[in-house]
């Protein structure tokens, strides 16, 4: 890292990060972006099946004299239909409510870098943290991750979200519904905790406590 660069992370308690000195010239799509702009308020006023798909709009701006490609037009309307404005979704997470998850990080030991897996397992109300590294992800890491896991915050979560990792999952039957593994029965049955597992794809399910 420069020694510019970081004198000014030191300088500054929030980065300030890279800002633009000029907007970014947009030649082809940049003249008509008022006129995309125009047919997608307009759609608003019209039921779903009558709207403009980023095609339609594609063949209306060449009546106006687009020459560019499709793929412009593609691009450009998914940023031109986010709001205007931000959008905040208050988090809550309730005591006894712990997210937990199984990751990869590079480490080194004895001189030799090396990847390993880690279990981490939060109380996000407390803000109180469990992260213990294993050789690999397996059930029976799974199980001691745990078991040292509910040693560290003296007492078991009622509730803990998951992923849909194989050690705990055979198989998805629904939405929220697990086909559970014999060995993630065990330890529900030991410790009388309530499994919530997260939509496929939606691991941020868990919240912000991924970040920390």
């Amino acid at each position: 890292m420069h020694w510019k660069m970081l004198q000014k992370i030191l300088t500054d308690s929030v980065w300030p990060g890279y800002q633009r000195s000029a907007p970014i010239v947009k030649p082809k799509i940049g003249p008509f972006l008022g006129k995309i702009q125009e047919i997608l308020a307009a759609d608003k006023q019209r039921v779903r099946k009558q709207r403009h798909t980023a095609k339609k709009i594609w063949k209306e701006l060449q009546k106006a004299g687009f020459t560019g490609q499709y793929t412009i037009v593609k691009d450009a309307v998914p940023a031109l239909k986010k709001p205007s404005k931000e959008v905040f979704m208050p988090l809550l997470h309730l005591p006894g409510e712990a997210p937990m998850d199984f990751g990869q990080a590079l480490v080194r030991r004895a001189g030799v870098l090396r990847k390993v897996s880690f279990m981490a397992m939060a109380l996000p109300h407390s803000d109180a943290m469990f992260v213990m590294a294993f050789e690999r992800e397996c059930t029976e890491t799974f199980w001691e991750g745990h078991v040292r896991g509910f040693e560290f915050f003296g007492g078991v979560p009622w509730r803990i979200s998951y992923d849909n990792t194989k050690v705990c999952v055979a198989k998805i039957i629904g939405p929220r519904e697990r086909e559970l593994t014999e060995g993630f029965k065990q330890l529900l049955s030991h410790d009388l905790f309530d499994p919530h597992f997260c939509l496929v794809r939606r691991a941020n399910e868990k919240g912000g406590w991924r970040g920390w």
